[in-house]
């Protein structure tokens, strides 16, 4: 047992052997909808799309794109992230377990998905402060889209309208799947 924790020691204190910082942007703990609590520093190195979502919002059936990103980039490094919001039209009425049962069994979504948030305004929850700030955009609506470099700097802004199979959003995605960060 001494053996093994000294081995420990040891590997912990070489060069490079420590871990990166989180981002100052992922420094956040988030209650997953289920209600564990998710540090979101989990998803460093990663390049985030993050989305408020709403379950009865013409933009709803963008869930099975998101779900298609998902599985089509997770390999590469993408991690989708759902934030539902009733921020919008009170278009996410239900609570978190009715939001949970609604996403997997509509749309089999498996990727991370939040506990419903505050979105906008000043009460909105500190994560998408950020990515507001960052961005130089609030979300206007349901369904708007943040997509996050893997250091946690650079946040590109996407409106509700564009579909996540767009052009323009794949080519980012692509772009920052593409840089080591």
């Amino acid at each position: 047992m001494m053996r093994i924790l000294a081995l420990l020691l040891f590997i912990a204190f070489l060069p490079g052997a420590a871990l990166a910082a989180c981002p100052r942007l992922l420094d956040h703990t988030v209650p997953g909808l289920m209600g564990s609590a998710t540090p979101l520093c989990q998803f460093q190195g990663k390049v985030l799309l993050v989305v408020n979502t709403a379950s009865q919002c013409t933009y709803t059936p963008q869930y099975e794109g998101l779900e298609k990103l998902h599985k089509r980039y997770a390999g590469r490094g993408l991690v989708v992230l759902g934030f539902p919001a009733n921020d919008f039209g009170a278009q996410e009425p239900g609570s978190n377990g009715e939001i949970a049962r609604f996403c997997q069994v509509n749309y089999g979504v498996s990727f991370p998905m939040f506990t419903k948030s505050v979105v906008t305004g000043p009460a909105a929850i500190p994560f998408y402060g950020m990515l507001a700030e960052r961005s130089g955009r609030r979300p206007a609506w349901n369904f708007h889209k943040y997509l996050v470099d893997r250091n946690g700097e650079k946040v590109l802004s996407f409106e509700s309208a564009v579909s996540p199979d767009d052009p323009q959003l794949l080519r980012s995605i692509e772009r920052l799947l593409a840089s080591a960060g």
